[in-house]
């Protein structure tokens, strides 16, 4: 559910954004740096119109943001499918091989605050619930990889999405404490993944995600356009441009 942005709330996020230091910054990536999740959804219907199929709202729902072998077993038990979560992976990449060249962007706001994490220096990552093939091959494509200072996969920890070894070994990786690093989610797996870890997050729901639960995150955001995110990365001590 989302959390009501009453003055009550503005003022706690305001005075936590005050007393916080962001250290570091891990973003997730589809649904939040990348339209993928736009992409995921024409992929999913095209995937069950093969099998006669269709490819619904509420399957979709708790699909996202799990990793691969989980969010295909939600779609292989939801409609008695027969196929493997691995053949389904397989086949879904095809079709996204067909449809990536000309129809994956960057989310709104993605790019400038990708700057603004790079001019202040931060440690940066994206850590994702997609395949490191995958995942490489789409940020290399929208111009974003080079950017970054490492990509994390779920294939990179034990536990993927909604638990917190992906945060926890993100922060790690960028040699910052949790509490300090901020973490960008679009979906409810993975705000409680970042939320669990202990990191400041804050959620930026999609079309696809939006009215799902949040709890725990420091605020939601419309888009990465939120001023609030820019006032939240500035050093205390650096007044803003």
């Amino acid at each position: 559910m989302l959390v009501a942005q009453t003055p009550e709330n503005r003022k706690h996020q305001t005075n936590n954004m005050l007393s916080t230091k962001i250290a570091a910054v891990a973003f997730d990536m589809d649904g939040l740096l990348l339209n993928t999740e736009d992409l995921y959804n024409d992929v999913g219907e095209m995937l069950m119109q093969r099998r006669g199929k269709l490819y619904r709202d509420s399957v979709r729902k708790r699909m996202i943001g799990l990793p691969a072998p989980q969010a295909f077993g939600v779609l292989i038990e939801a409609e008695s499918l027969t196929e493997t979560w691995e053949e389904l992976h397989d086949e879904t990449l095809e079709i996204f091989e067909a449809i990536l060249p000309t129809r994956l962007a960057l989310m709104p706001g993605a790019k400038e605050l990708l700057q603004v994490v790079e001019a202040l220096n931060l440690p940066r990552c994206v850590a994702t619930s997609s395949s490191r093939e995958f995942a490489e091959k789409a940020l290399l494509q929208v111009g974003v990889l080079s950017h970054l200072d490492f990509v994390l996969t779920a294939a990179d920890v034990p536990r993927g999405k909604p638990f917190p070894d992906i945060y926890q070994e993100s922060a790690k990786r960028m040699g910052a404490e949790v509490s300090t690093m901020l973490v960008l989610e679009d979906s409810p797996n993975g705000t409680r993944a970042g939320v669990s870890a202990g990191a400041y997050v804050v959620s930026v729901p999609n079309e696809h995600t939006e009215g799902g639960d949040f709890t725990g995150s420091q605020w939601i955001a419309n888009t990465l356009r939120d001023e609030r995110l820019s006032k939240l990365l500035i050093p205390k001590s650096q007044p803003a441009a």
